[in-house]
């Protein structure tokens, strides 16, 4: 009873009021248990407003951060979702119950393993595929009717864009300073992609993704 009041307080207190209104996103994210999702000795943490710490010094998503996510690719279930980074696999698990079958790519076997130990205990019957990969290391013939990346890309890259179907959609966050500002991109032809910005954030940059270049004066 009290895990279900304080996931009922984080959907209302952080999610609803950062304008997540989807009905289907605020009812898969009371669905799902995030508690399970999050290391041992941050389960009295599991539905702050905070990025709770993951192995190898990576941060789990806020829980605000992952209904705008979710509000904004507008998933109908029948989507291939790619998903870059699968942390704590809570939004993989989020993913897979909105849209159809995700694949999900994660650098790290000890965060693989963490992730694949959360995702059965929360979500046993969901469609996801999670591999250990290089995000950057995209085949060319990939190709997603979703593509989310969990975290920055310091300089814009458009082998992400490419990995969309044509009316396909990315959530990305782009910049090297803070803030950062998060992205929706549709593929809207096979050589036209549109870039929407939505919110102001700071995610960690993505490994091995390309940076800026430093001066010094």
């Amino acid at each position: 009873m009290l895990t279900q009041l304080a996931r009922e307080q984080m959907i209302e207190q952080q999610v609803r009021a950062w304008d997540v209104l989807d009905d289907r996103v605020l009812d898969a994210m009371r669905a799902l248990p995030r508690e399970r999702c999050v290391p041992e000795a941050w389960h009295e943490l599991a539905f702050a407003d905070c990025e709770i710490a993951l192995p190898r010094g990576k941060r789990m998503l806020r829980p605000m951060i992952v209904g705008r996510i979710l509000q904004e690719l507008g998933l109908r279930g029948t989507e291939e979702v790619l998903e870059i980074g699968t942390g704590s696999g809570y939004l993989t698990a989020c993913l897979a119950r909105l849209g159809g079958r995700v694949r999900s790519l994660e650098l790290h076997p000890q965060i693989a393993d963490f992730a694949r130990a959360n995702l059965l205990a929360a979500a046993p019957t969901l469609p996801y595929e999670l591999v250990v990969a290089d995000g950057m290391h995209l085949a060319d013939e990939s190709r997603f009717d979703i593509v989310v990346l969990t975290a920055s890309l310091p300089i814009y890259q458009a082998r992400f864009e490419r990995a969309l179907k044509v009316g396909g959609r990315m959530f990305v966050v782009i910049g090297a300073g803070s803030p950062q500002e998060a992205n929706l991109v549709t593929r809207v032809s096979d050589n036209e992609w549109q870039r929407r910005p939505l919110f102001e954030t700071s995610l960690e940059a993505l490994e091995h993704a390309p940076r800026p270049e430093s001066f010094g004066f």
